[in-house]
């Protein structure tokens, strides 16, 4: 390629030949110098304009500033919108996690407001760098993971504890009657009509006609009916071939395929079928043999459910207690 360069008079001209690589080697050169001087006129021009206050410059300089701020706000909705959510779900999550406290609280005994109360805190001051936006949705994620595992852990728990207070619900540990003397007990003694050895197989409870018969525990009503020896009898079953029988009632107050909780009210005291006086007679009877109630009395005021077992050997047989009548029969309904 040649190039002719002359003069303004067109006096003098040149002459100036370049190859291939002259020829690449210049176009870089007048580019890079284009650009440069491009760079340096926008510069020139939005500082000079910017310090001077030229008009356009000034609203092209704001448009760009404004751009780049409206960019940022977006950003920060976008997290801020983002993080709100997030917190909208562990602020849920929190309120089932606290009413899931509460209620397991209740199960196993504890006050909630000592869970509630809120931990002594302090020591010295190490301060530390500001979270950046990834490491606090980090930390919110963390959060938000352990909050989900101690709902699951509370969920079992409750379940847990309700399943032993319903079990212990089901064990005859209520007082039958809350006034009264304890009159005879359970084992063998002199029968007070015959005169003769017999075994009482219950508790008599001495109280007036008309005081209340409570439910020893929850269940559902298997019997209610007059029996020449029992009187207005009531028997309940409590599952696991577990019964409670209330005799010599003056009047009762639920029926057959009632079912019935725990201290319910199921008749009053009287003095019908083979009694010499107002009380109540109660039993307790496993796979049909006569316990002592006292023991189930008495290991409800000291003991927590699962400890009854005690009360029923390995394989279900009673552990004690379970003596047939004198003449090896059986008083049960006719």
């Amino acid at each position: 390629m040649q190039l002719i360069i002359t003069d303004a008079w067109l006096a003098k001209s040149r002459a100036i030949h370049l190859t291939g690589t002259k020829l690449v080697l210049t176009g870089l050169l007048a580019s890079l110098v284009l650009m440069l001087g491009a760079v340096g006129l926008y510069h020139w021009v939005f500082l000079k304009g910017a310090r001077e206050g030229w008009p356009i410059v000034g609203s092209l300089v704001r448009l760009v500033v404004k751009d780049e701020f409206e960019q940022r706000d977006r950003f920060m909705r976008e997290n801020l919108d983002l993080l709100a959510r997030k917190l909208g779900e562990m602020q849920a999550k929190m309120t089932q996690l606290e009413s899931l406290g509460e209620r397991v609280s209740g199960l196993a005994g504890v006050n909630p407001a000592e869970i509630k109360a809120k931990p002594g805190q302090g020591g010295p001051l190490v301060s530390g760098r500001p979270l950046s936006m990834e490491e606090l949705q980090a930390t919110l994620a963390d959060l938000d993971r352990l909050t989900e595992q101690r709902t699951d852990l509370m969920t079992v728990m409750e379940s847990r504890l309700f399943e032993q207070k319903i079990g212990a619900m089901m064990i005859p540990t209520q007082q039958p009657i809350t006034v009264g003397n304890l009159g005879s007990l359970f084992g063998w003694r002199i029968d007070p009509i015959t005169g003769r050895s017999a075994l009482h197989t219950g508790l008599d409870f001495q109280a007036d006609r008309g005081t209340p018969i409570l439910a020893a525990a929850g269940g559902v009503v298997v019997a209610q009916e007059f029996h020449p020896e029992y009187g207005n009898m009531i028997e309940i079953d409590h599952g696991n071939d577990l019964i409670t029988r209330y005799a010599h009632a003056s009047k009762t107050l639920v029926k057959k395929g009632d079912l019935i909780k725990q201290g319910q009210k199921i008749g009053e005291v009287g003095s019908t079928g083979r009694s010499t006086g107002t009380h109540l007679h109660f039993e307790v009877l496993v796979q049909g043999v006569f316990q002592d109630p006292e023991k189930f009395l008495a290991a409800g005021r000291k003991l927590p459910a699962q400890h009854f077992a005690k009360f029923v050997a390995p394989g279900g047989k009673p552990a004690s207690g379970g003596t047939a009548l004198a003449d090896g029969r059986w008083p049960g309904r006719r």
